[in-house]
């Protein structure tokens, strides 16, 4: 790697791969680091020759100070990701997402890398009742997956007081768009709704539906981490990335349904548990630091991604018929 690349761990999962070809389209030098448990080849075919491919674990140390060598900037956005998982399995969630944090900031450091851009969560503030949420309330995490994304966020705070290290912490609202996996068990709603709809199958909601999220399309969190990367004023800092916009899971159904000319006819169940209520960001600290405001709206970027999800669904179904 040219000396001055970036590294995006987690570089075959839906918000690596996004960054990772923004990076290539601005001619970067760019190399990706992941183990393929969550991510995935399909996301890295149109980068294939245009950007490193590193397959390797968090877990391992010396992996990934072997990925971090020639690197000025890395974007960590590698994790295993989702409440309902790290519930399950709290012991692999700690281990990937706190200590594997502590790796690649150790390997940023000992490599002399410029800046670690960390991809944390807005479900560190938890349920609290005030909205929208902004980064002096104090956190209340509900989940182990949200109490790791804050220790991940403080052990970047402290790696840039102590060591000098500059780290930046984005705590994304809701990412959503192309290429998120609606096959997982653990799929965010926007896909899992989608996919369900687009096979005419009824989308299932936990709880009254009456939840609300600011759903935050991608290309918006692209353009956070660009600017990150960058902007001085943003070092050793957490901030909101989202749009700023509560939509229900309800209005998410209704605006499926007017997209696809169809009635939904959800199923309701239990709500789970450490999902939280209501999520809205105050992305004032964000336009201040980075100069962020959001580009593509809810509604746009969901018709963006009822089309991709189409468009894959009609290949999924003419590979099919092929067999």
């Amino acid at each position: 790697m040219a000396a001055g690349g970036y590294l995006i761990t987690g570089g075959a999962g839906f918000i690596g791969s996004h960054i990772a070809a923004a990076l290539v389209e601005r001619g970067e030098s760019v190399r990706i680091f992941d183990n393929f448990s969550t991510g995935s080849e399909r996301n890295l075919r149109a980068l294939t020759g245009r950007a490193e491919i590193v397959r390797g674990d968090l877990r391992d140390l010396e992996a990934v100070r072997e990925a971090v060598t020639g690197c000025e900037v890395v974007f960590h956005q590698a994790a295993l990701p989702s409440v309902p998982r790290s519930i399950a399995d709290p012991l692999a969630s700690l281990e990937i997402n706190v200590n594997g944090t502590q790796h690649v900031l150790l390997a940023a450091r000992d490599a002399g890398v410029r800046r670690v851009v960390y991809a944390s969560s807005s479900s560190v503030y938890g349920n609290t009742p005030t909205l929208p949420k902004h980064e002096a309330m104090c956190p209340a995490p509900l989940s182990p997956y949200a109490l790791q994304k804050l220790t991940a966020e403080q052990l970047c705070g402290i790696f840039t007081r102590i060591y000098g290290l500059e780290t930046v912490a984005l705590r994304y609202f809701n990412v959503f768009g192309p290429r998120q996996d609606p096959h997982s068990a653990y799929a965010a709603v926007v896909p899992r709704f989608a996919r369900a709809l687009l096979r005419g199958a009824r989308p299932v909601v936990y709880g009254d539906g009456e939840q609300t999220r600011d759903f935050t399309y991608i290309a918006n969190v692209v353009e956070a981490n660009l600017r990150a990367a960058e902007a001085p004023a943003a070092v050793g800092r957490a901030m909101n990335i989202g749009c700023g916009e509560r939509v229900s899971l309800n209005g998410v159904l209704r605006a499926a349904e007017s997209l696809l000319g169809i009635s939904a006819d959800p199923i309701y169940e239990e709500p789970r548990a450490g999902d939280v209520r209501d999520s809205l960001a105050d992305i004032a600290l964000a336009g201040e630091l980075l100069g962020y405001a959001p580009m593509i709206s809810f509604h746009e970027g969901f018709a963006r991604t009822i089309a991709a999800l189409r468009q894959d669904e009609e290949q999924a179904g003419q590979g099919r018929d092929e067999n």
